[in-house]
């Protein structure tokens, strides 16, 4: 995209920090918590995971937009981010799979975006003063009158953003991951069906289809959805999917799930889910300094270690946690924040990063298989 005939663009953080660029995508002004993804693939998933809902991301990958967008690679109906910010945008995709440049998709959905800017040096700030909020715009360029807008809208801690992105109604979902995507030699399916509700606080389609490919019943349900209701449908297991905000404001989740784990029936969590699961079970949750947003985040415990893939502003406060019932089964090796827990007697367990991928490594996909052992083995 020529840096001549693209409209400017400004970028305004809480603090007074101004960037200034170009537009890409749609004209407008849009206000959101700035964040950050290391990611060097992926920027399709990344931009419509239902967990960014309310943040503008930042790329540190210096050229987006070179493999276009597609139908297929969606993580839910459409982009979830308020905003997105570049160094360089590719206007003109060249993939075999794409269906549409990235400028294009988002002035389609009605996304603000802007590039040329130091994408390294606003990381480096994030870094070092954490994530804050922001103002993108095409229309304010203005740098006082932006900065007047951000610090009108709400901190991240305290926002329930799960209302804005759950099912408003429950659904069934079938397909498991395309045969051409499948990147387990032998994915050991249940041999009788085996049902499970997923609550739905932002979930991502590859978790439904990585349950779906390990021979699960998938019945999805709202985030409000009674547990009374939920267990209406004498389900195997009970899955917690990821999604957006502080989950601490999310008081219906948690104590649906409090009633749930009265059932000792079996629980997966990924994400926000693995923090509504700690959150019932006692703990604490706050939030990071500038989260953790990537593909290469080394999670683990006892010498072993997963490269995987994260997305997430809050963490569990590990010493929060009663240790007669929980113990923890990862740690993020950068920061020994909590990244995995399971209860002592109860077949529970949640991991804060995202064993589906899509995008990131596959090292955790063990997870699924997991979770399907303890449903059968209940079921014995």
């Amino acid at each position: 995209m020529g840096l001549v005939t693209a409209p400017p663009a400004l970028l305004v953080l809480a603090d007074g920090t101004v960037f200034r660029g170009f537009s890409f995508g749609a004209a407008g002004t849009s206000i959101g918590e700035v964040v950050f993804n290391t990611g060097m693939t992926g920027y399709q998933e990344v931009l419509t995971d239902p967990s960014y809902r309310g943040q503008i991301v930042t790329f540190t990958y210096p050229e987006l937009g070179n493999t276009g967008v597609n139908p297929e690679d969606e993580e839910s109906a459409g982009p979830q981010v308020k905003g997105a910010i570049a160094r360089n945008i590719c206007p003109r995709p060249s993939n075999w799979r794409s269906t549409q440049s990235l400028p294009d998709y988002l002035k389609q959905h009605h996304i603000p975006g802007i590039y040329g800017i130091d994408t390294r040096a606003l990381t480096r700030k994030l870094r070092s003063v954490g994530a804050m909020n922001g103002g993108l715009s095409t229309e304010i360029l203005d740098p006082a009158e932006l900065l007047m807008q951000v610090q009108e809208a709400p901190s991240m801690a305290g926002l329930n953003l799960v209302k804005d992105v759950t099912t408003r109604e429950i659904y069934e979902w079938s397909e498991p991951t395309p045969p051409e995507w499948e990147f387990s030699e032998g994915v050991a399916k249940s041999p009788e069906p085996l049902t499970v509700v997923a609550i739905d606080f932002g979930v991502k389609r590859n978790i439904l289809r990585r349950l779906a490919s390990y021979g699960c019943r998938v019945i999805v349900v709202p985030a409000d959805t009674p547990p009374e209701t939920i267990l209406s449908y004498n389900p195997d297991g009970i899955f917690l999917s990821n999604g957006p905000g502080d989950p601490a404001a999310n008081t219906d989740g948690i104590e649906t799930t409090k009633a749930l784990l009265k059932a000792q029936k079996p629980v997966f969590g990924i994400c926000m889910g693995h923090q509504i699961l700690g959150l019932s079970m006692g703990g604490e949750s706050f939030k990071l300094k500038f989260g953790h947003r990537g593909l290469n985040q080394p999670a683990g415990l006892r010498q072993k270690v997963e490269i995987t893939s994260q997305n997430h502003g809050f963490a569990i406060a590990q010493e929060s946690l009663p240790d007669a019932e929980v113990e923890i089964t990862h740690l993020n090796l950068n920061d020994r924040t909590v990244a995995g827990l399971r209860h002592k007697t109860l077949p529970m367990f949640s991991v804060q990063y995202h064993p589906e991928a899509s995008p990131g490594p596959h090292d955790a996909d063990y997870l699924f298989e997991q979770f399907v052992r303890q449903m059968r083995e209940s079921k014995a």
